[in-house]
């Protein structure tokens, strides 16, 4: 059977709210889940689910924001998924010892270490010739419930013709195959990929600056960190559209 983005479904009786890479935009993620809860009241099925498809930490101001929301939880939703991105993956291995690459400093760590109120270098080399200091005051300052949720993130999701990852999957490889370090960090091949996955994939990790909705994905990191704007896949059986969030208000 031929999978396309156009006749794609979820199961029967679902509506999934799929959100992108919030990167510590706490305002953002707060009028979006607003809309929701609104949205589940007036045209909830009888299973909603909420789908977060990674990166919640670095790049953006209020890493500890977003990571006390989501742990507190989400009661208007009788299902909540919450998956793991490249970006966890790489603050748990500094956290348990790993000799990171500058490059995770330049790239969103530095943020990371400031939301928890540490003092850290602007510079990226500086940050990462202090290393060893900086995981000791971070491990102290970084609260055990924090851990234990970006440990518990599942890789990805299935529902219906739909896959949930954070980056994509390897294009010739079934899902129970994938390599963690594919469904966390692939871009160009993936991206580049005309093939039928089985299903249609709904990831993030790769920012464009709207929905990028081909026959075979779709990718919904439009980059809240660098443009203000988080957004959300509504998925009900065959129906689909998206809804944008901004620091003043949520539309759809």
């Amino acid at each position: 059977m031929q999978h396309d983005v156009t006749s794609s479904s979820t199961s029967p009786n679902t509506r999934i709210y799929a959100i992108g890479d919030i990167h510590g935009c706490n305002d953002l993620l707060g009028n979006l889940l607003t809309w929701i809860e609104d949205d589940v009241c007036t045209k909830g099925a009888a299973r909603n689910v909420m789908v977060f498809l990674g990166d919640y930490v670095d790049r953006g101001p209020d890493i500890i924001g977003v990571l006390d929301r989501l742990i507190k939880g989400l009661p208007f939703v009788q299902e909540t998924i919450f998956l793991r991105g490249n970006h966890e993956d790489t603050l748990l291995r500094f956290l348990d010892g790993d000799d990171l690459d500058w490059r995770w400093f330049e790239h969103g760590g530095i943020e990371t270490f400031k939301s928890y109120g540490l003092d850290i270098p602007d510079d990226p080399h500086q940050a990462h010739a202090k290393a060893a200091l900086l995981r000791k005051k971070l491990k102290l300052a970084f609260p055990p419930n924090h851990k234990r949720f970006l440990e518990q993130l599942d890789n990805y999701w299935l529902d219906g013709d739909y896959l949930f990852v954070h980056a994509g999957i390897k294009p010739g490889a079934s899902i129970e195959v994938q390599s963690q370090r594919d469904l966390l960090w692939i871009r160009d091949e993936f991206l580049a990929s005309t093939a039928d996955f089985g299903k249609i994939i709904v990831h993030g990790h790769s920012i464009t600056d709207k929905p990028n909705v081909q026959p075979n994905r779709i990718g919904i990191d439009t980059g809240a960190w660098r443009t203000g704007l988080l957004t959300c896949l509504v998925l009900d059986g065959v129906e689909r559209h998206f809804v944008f969030s901004n620091p003043d208000s949520t539309s759809a």
